[in-house]
């Protein structure tokens, strides 16, 4: 009998931890197909018990195992990385997080928000934990508030914005890497026992060498249509770091948020330390759903008015560069109405008066028309424009200064550099300290006075050409390591107070390229600039990168002339993106005029497609010598097929493309477009009607007997 007994609490045990008895009921954080479920243990700590496919029974919540913690403190007993670390008023260097009670929030009808509290028993820290649910694009943001109650100041070490567990065979890791006009390189890895980090520590150019975003497959690397897949993103525009730790027991941990490095943030008594959110959906059915959750979810709730329309600009700055003057500009006006454009933008060059931006070493910071190339100012140019049925667009660059400016001058306590030493120039430019209350109301009221005496003025491009180095504030003294953080929100203030006087103006976020990719900023801009490298080879990489992340509305994308293949290449694949020209019209042929007013048509024609209709990638440049890629509407009444061949070989074979998103009970009729004056289609069956099931089980021919390299088509397909 006493065996007996002894067996039934040994089995009672084993139950008790395998099952993960709890005190408190199972937070369940949860969308229409995603569950994430958290519970409080006995000993008072949160723990995360699932992170997958939502269970059909919600009954099944409370059989789940107690898991790992949720959000671990660093100088306890925990031996790996932690999310947080604090050091207290009294120098105490650890930190405990106690279960204090949840508040759940609708902050609108398919949104839900959990906050979980969490607090010190011994020292009067509090932590909240945010989730908020978008239960219908199965996005899930997740971000963390710090409240020092102390009777000083503390100091956080470390303070992620989410730490995610995962318990799988094994992880494959998609990152993402470059430099100026080499970025988004896709590059796929399996994680093994350790520590693998991607993280920037450029300060303002965040993404110039990894970018911050991921693609995390548990048990196998995901495709585009099979496999579990976490694609995350961190919503700040600042230094970031994602921390991947797997542990003796094959246990991952995935820290998101800030890097800590050199920003140790001393926290006031009082105050509240507010973390940018991790951004992530979780797909069972691979890349490409987990792609479509994230645009449906930024074009409505992240990109500036992201389900709006967009306008298609013709940019000077490969015809003219700096050298321009009035006259030149007024005659480049009727260009944008010879290709079907909507908007002249013009770039870099058109400032400075004691010295006149020539070249890239003087002028930043001189906001003013320089008087000999623009005598009549920007107001001019505005009206010159219209009166040629077209707006008007200007490029800047307001962080930035020149040694050589009138600005650097007056004000070199404006700067961002070292005490003692020299200068470090990049790209002929300084940053300036926007910690600085008074450098951000000159970087606030430089803009609006731009747009506020302008007010026809249509379209904003801002740059950012240099990260930051031999960084130190004469504003913050000694709090130093809060500068990298401080900058940031600082950026973010001026960002708010624009948009609150000019809601509305279309605006490029763009800095050397796309080194800018965050959704914390596109909450204030239109579009992003991708790279300055604008090859339209180079471009189907990149481009095929950032879709996997953003919606096509917000990646702009140029017909330009950098690389040799033909106009109908270059244009094929910028219309996968938001359109746009940086081109010379004046050489451009007749045909190519026509073919340009023809693909401008078109794109506006299919643009509410293209840019909001559920994206399929249908064969990967990764794997094969070409691209393909299809939008679909949401009646599903509407397709745009996009296929570019790249470096083929001689005689090489391309199997049929099987479509996918479309109807199978629909028929519909398949078209190439965007073809050149007298050129015939490429497509075999071009205008033929067959069924969505024909097309997905079956497929297209996309080239026939005319494979060659660096050729596209683009395929319309429209239900009948």
């Amino acid at each position: 009998m006493f065996y007996q007994k002894f067996i039934l609490v040994l089995i009672a045990g084993f139950l008790s931890l395998s099952l993960g008895a709890q005190s408190r009921e199972p937070i369940v954080i949860q969308t229409q197909h995603t569950s994430l479920v958290l519970k409080a243990g006995k000993n008072g700590r949160l723990y995360q018990s699932y992170l997958g496919e939502r269970l059909i029974d919600n009954a099944d919540n409370g059989k789940l195992p107690q898991g790992q913690e949720a959000y671990i403190t660093g100088g306890m007993e925990d031996q790996f990385q932690p999310a947080i670390r604090i050091t207290h008023t009294d120098g105490n260097p650890s930190l405990e997080l106690i279960y204090d009670g949840i508040q759940v929030l609708k902050p609108a009808p398919d949104i839900s928000e959990t906050v979980i509290s969490l607090k010190d028993p011994k020292y009067n820290i509090l932590v909240k934990l945010h989730y908020q649910a978008f239960i219908h694009d199965d996005v899930i943001k997740a971000w963390t508030e710090i409240e020092n109650h102390e009777k000083g100041e503390v100091v956080l070490q470390d303070y992620a914005s989410s730490m995610l567990n995962f318990n799988a065979d094994e992880y494959w890791l998609t990152q993402f890497h470059g430099d100026w006009a080499a970025e988004m390189k896709m590059q796929v890895s399996k994680l093994t026992s350790g520590i693998k980090e991607i993280d920037s520590k450029l300060g303002t150019r965040a993404a110039m060498y990894q970018s911050p975003l991921f693609l995390l497959s548990l048990n196998k690397n995901a495709d585009e249509t099979t496999g579990e897949v976490i694609a995350g993103t961190l919503a700040w525009t600042g230094n970031f770091r994602f921390h991947f730790e797997l542990d003796n027991n094959n246990a991952l941990r995935v820290i998101s948020g800030i890097n800590p490095y050199a920003s140790a943030y001393k926290l006031a008594s009082g105050k509240t330390f507010t973390t940018p959110a991790f951004i992530f959906t979780y797909s069972a059915h691979g890349r490409g759903q987990a792609s479509r959750n994230l645009h449906k979810w930024a074009r409505t709730n992240a990109v500036l008015d992201g389900n709006g329309a967009r306008l298609v600009l013709l940019n000077n700055w490969e015809t003219t560069n700096m050298h321009f003057d009035e006259q030149k500009l007024v005659s480049m006006f009727s260009d944008v109405n010879k290709i079907g454009a909507d908007l002249f933008l013009l770039d870099d060059g058109w400032f400075g008066n004691k010295y006149p931006r020539s070249s890239d070493n003087a002028g930043l910071g001189d906001w003013q028309p320089t008087q000999n190339k623009l005598p009549h100012g920007i107001g001019f140019l505005i009206k010159q424009a219209e009166k040629q049925g077209t707006k008007f667009g200007i490029w800047m660059e307001p962080e930035m200064v020149n040694p050589k400016s009138e600005l650097y001058e007056k004000h070199p306590d404006w700067i961002l550099k070292l005490p003692n030493r020299a200068e470090n120039l990049y790209r002929n430019q300084l940053v300036l300290d926007l910690t600085n209350p008074k450098v951000n109301a000159f970087v606030f009221s430089t803009m609006n006075k731009l747009i506020s005496d302008n007010p026809g003025l249509a379209f904003i491009k801002w740059d950012c050409n240099r990260l930051m180095s031999n960084t130190w504030s004469p504003y913050l003294r000694d709090k130093q390591s809060n500068l990298y953080v401080d900058y940031v929100l600082s950026l973010y203030d001026i960002f708010k107070r624009l948009r609150r006087k000019h809601p509305n103006l279309p605006m490029m976020l763009c800095s050397g390229g796309g080194a800018r990719i965050d959704y914390e900023a596109l909450k204030y801009f239109t579009e992003f600039w991708p790279s300055d490298d604008t090859d339209p080879l180079e471009r189907v990489y990149m481009q095929w990168g950032y879709s996997l992340f953003y919606p096509s509305v917000a990646v702009a994308s140029h017909v330009t002339s950098w690389g040799k293949q033909s106009l109908k290449f270059r244009t094929d694949i910028a219309m996968m993106g938001k359109l746009g020209y940086d081109i010379d019209v004046s050489k451009m042929t007749a045909n190519e005029i026509t073919f340009s007013k023809q693909a401008v048509d078109n794109y506006k024609r299919l643009s509410a497609v293209i840019w909001r209709g559920d994206l399929y990638r249908l064969a990967s440049p990764y794997e094969e010598n070409r691209a393909v890629l299809m939008y679909v509407d949401s009646l599903k009444s509407k397709a745009v097929l996009f296929n570019y061949n790249l470096n083929v070989r001689e005689r090489e074979l391309m199997n049929r493309i099987k479509l996918q998103g479309l109807d199978p009970q629909k028929h519909y009729v398949v078209k190439e477009i965007n073809l050149m004056p007298g050129a015939q289609p490429i497509l075999p069956g071009n205008g033929g009607t067959y069924s969505g099931d024909i097309l997905m089980k079956l497929g297209l021919d996309l080239n026939g007997w005319h494979l060659k390299s660096l050729t596209s088509s683009v395929i319309e397909i429209t239900a009948i």
